[in-house]
């Protein structure tokens, strides 16, 4: 009786732990299964997350640039535009001046190298000009010199031969300086003037600026940013125009000051030149020269 007693308490107990095994195992099964669709959620957040900001990011690059060049040209007024065409040729103008100046004044100098060489070796005044090139500024004057010593007769002749000469070469020389600081005035007046046209683009977008915001009724950063942005270009180049300008204004006027030196130098010399060769000519006695036409008419 006591064995059957036992034996029906240890199926039983055996019967509990199996009931409890069973029910542990579907709870486990359960709480896997509503965990699962969490854990995919998380790992399907960052890369839908991530899906968006990769798009965002190509239509980034893609969309251009509203506040750039083009956009202030596009979006500008007949006034900005027209701004800005002025600033442009403002600042052809100064990079042509600066070429043409640079090249003409390297040129005058191989000129007076040319004429330190064979100038002063030549036996005759005539002879010396010819030895110079035809567009050179060196024979102009030395031309200038000689003409001015043969044209010497007539009323010139009530002039002293010294200041006359001085006076010719002089003019040429004053030609060749004028012609040398042509578009200089260009240069300096560029210099001056396109920082205040920039400033007047400024203040022009700074308008623009004020009027976005007035007809918007609010200070939004988009309704601000395209107008002050093209007021701080404007700035921008006008100043980029002006610098250049000012800074080769200020180099081509240095070396011509050493280019006309060497010029005036040329002159001085030439004009001693010429006075010691009109003075080595025998000198024609106007009397004496009347009386022998008239022994030679009488003996005719």
């Amino acid at each position: 009786m006591i064995h059957s007693h036992t034996s029906r308490t240890f199926v039983a107990a055996l019967l509990l732990g199996l009931a409890s095994a069973t029910t542990q195992a579907a709870d486990a099964v359960a709480a896997d299964t509503a965990t699962a669709p969490v854990i995919a959620e998380q790992t399907a957040a960052p890369a839908q997350a991530a899906a968006p900001a990769a798009t965002t990011a190509l239509a980034t690059e893609s969309v251009a640039n509203p506040y750039g060049l083009d956009a202030l040209w596009k979006g500008g007024d007949i006034v900005a535009k027209a701004t800005l065409a002025i600033l442009l040729v403002m600042s052809v103008g100064s990079w042509y001046v600066l070429f043409t100046k640079l090249w003409e004044q390297t040129r005058l100098n191989r000129q007076g190298r040319r004429a330190t060489e064979t100038f002063w070796s030549a036996g005759a005044v005539k002879e010396a000009v010819e030895t110079l090139d035809q567009s050179s500024a060196y024979r102009f004057i030395a031309s200038a010199g000689a003409e001015a010593t043969e044209r010497h007769r007539g009323l010139h002749a009530h002039i002293n031969l010294h200041e006359w000469t001085q006076v010719s070469i002089q003019r040429a020389i004053d030609k060749v300086q004028s012609r040398l600081q042509g578009g200089l005035a260009f240069l300096a007046t560029v210099g001056s003037t396109a920082p205040f046209v920039g400033l007047f683009g400024t203040v022009w977008g700074i308008y623009h600026a004020l009027t976005a915001i007035g007809i918007a009724g609010q200070a939004s950063i988009d309704k601000v940013a395209g107008p002050v942005g093209e007021a701080l270009i404007m700035t921008a180049i006008g100043l980029a125009v002006a610098v250049p300008a000012v800074l080769g204004y200020n180099w081509l006027v240095r070396r011509n000051k050493s280019a006309l030196e060497q010029v005036r130098n040329f002159g001085s010399e030439l004009h001693a030149v010429l006075l010691g060769a009109q003075a080595t000519r025998p000198v024609e006695v106007p009397n004496q020269r009347r009386r022998e036409q008239r022994a030679t008419a009488a003996a005719a």
